[in-house]
């Protein structure tokens, strides 16, 4: 966890500050941790301190590639909470794109065994919309998850995966000084700034933007497209061919420094309001393929924080709520005089572009962390195992029913375990949670 973080990052440290309103959380990551939480810690763990982590905690939430990594969460007692927001799965069809044919089945085998690890175990599992809902319930039925312990607790399956999307800050966006207007040379206080806000990877779009920019500068000459960061917060994400292809593109049109901005690096997660409030219209672009169909397009989100209106493709989620709710324009895939006539618009029709900041002002209410995060919060309360957890290979068992010396012998190693990895604080934690279920 750092200053610049990715979706994944920004999720996971929102809802660990929303959960340490009623819980003792600690967000722990196997990369770089130098940002401290409030009301929760951080914490860099290496492999072997993961198994005490999990050891002293009651609830344990899962993002990315964990569960294949330590089979012995398939026999954990904790409550597994399984975040499933970011199909990587289908991801890896184009973020492997370009690499040799068996490179690419390799990738995508792996995450299918990631998958397969984590619908075997999950007690309560999460995504970011109703489609996707409809995809993840499909990887549970296939995986024996559907079933009649399940089905009879609860025959909608709410109670076993549920809609949490991605958020924004209930709190405005506040500015603290001008980050792209009279700052980025090139780009004055007067001039039309339309903000690519996320990464460029292999299955956006930008490229049709920057040549419908090549055609709204006809109209607007004082329009300035700025690429919020072309580098990955994590330095071991290298670039991705669709960025050097957009870079490509906007020198060969003469558009770079001009029209087109670059920010090379990635903006601090707490500073990205001020470029947010120095843009006049979001804008987003994707192809049309399955990753689009099952995405949730993170930073879109701060588009609504920031009553920006947005232009983006068709196709995914948040193009058929531009669509439904008049949030500004939506565009088919790859259509550049689409994409031209519908930032040409906003950009010059004042009163289009305020009807829909006052749009996306209200659909954002529906997207902030306490409103979508409310399944998860509610869950935490009282958290259970699934309902098929005796059938699964993460069986849950009654530790006051197993032999005394078995008992003494698990506790003796549990506790140095506790010990060696987290201190005597570890120790006392675990004893008070367990005498907590005794009362119970």
């Amino acid at each position: 966890m750092a200053e610049r973080m990715a979706g994944p990052a920004i999720r996971a440290w929102e809802i660990s500050s929303a959960l340490s309103d009623e819980h003792q959380v600690r967000l722990v990551t196997f990369g770089t941790c130098d940002r401290v939480g409030e009301g929760f810690t951080t914490r860099h763990v290496t492999v072997s301190d993961f198994r005490g982590e999990v050891d002293r905690s009651d609830i344990v939430i899962i993002q990315g590639f964990v569960m294949q990594t330590f089979p012995w969460l398939q026999q954990a007692e904790q409550v597994i909470v399984l975040d499933l927001y970011d199909p990587f799965h289908l991801e890896s069809l184009e973020v492997e794109r370009y690499k040799p044919t068996e490179q690419r089945h390799a990738s995508l085998a792996n995450a299918l065994r990631e998958l397969s690890a984590q619908t075997a175990r999950g007690d309560f599992f999460l995504c970011a919309s109703e489609k996707q809902r409809d995809l993840w319930l499909g990887h549970l039925a296939a995986s024996g998850r559907v079933n009649p312990e399940t089905y009879d607790a609860d025959p909608s399956m709410r109670t076993l995966i549920t809609v949490v999307p991605f958020g924004t800050a209930s709190s405005a966006p506040q500015r603290r000084a001008p980050a792209i207007k009279g700052v980025v040379p090139g780009i004055s206080a007067e001039d039309r700034v339309v903000l690519w806000g996320g990464g460029v990877y292999n299955w956006f779009d930008p490229v049709t933007v920057v040549k419908a920019i090549n055609q709204v500068r006809q109209s607007v000459p004082e329009v300035r497209l700025y690429f919020m960061g072309m580098k990955h917060p994590n330095p071991d994400v290298p670039e991705m061919a669709m960025a050097t292809r957009t870079r490509h593109l906007s020198d060969k049109l003469g558009l770079t420094g001009t029209h087109v901005f670059f920010n090379e690096d990635w903006v601090p997660y707490a500073r990205r309001a001020d470029y947010l409030l120095d843009a006049d219209v979001g804008v987003s672009a994707h192809f049309e393929h399955i990753e689009t169909a099952f995405s949730f397009r993170t930073r879109i989100l701060d588009y609504l924080w920031a009553n920006l209106p947005i232009v983006t493709s068709a196709g995914d989620t948040f193009g058929d709520l531009v669509a439904a709710e008049s949030l500004g324009a939506t565009v088919p895939p790859a259509d550049v005089d689409a994409m031209a006539q519908a930032l040409t618009h906003l950009l010059t029709n004042d009163s289009a572009r305020e009807a829909a900041r006052v749009n996306v002002a209200r659909v954002a209410e529906q997207y902030t962390w306490p409103v979508v995060l409310e399944p998860l919060l509610k869950f935490c309360r009282d958290p259970q195992r699934a309902k098929d957890s005796q059938r699964l290979g993460g069986t849950a068992v009654d530790f006051m029913s197993l032999p005394l010396t078995t008992r003494v012998r698990l506790d003796a190693t549990a506790t140095w375990r506790y010990l060696r990895s987290s201190g005597p604080r570890a120790v006392i934690d675990k004893i008070h949670w367990r005498l907590a279920k005794r009362r119970v």
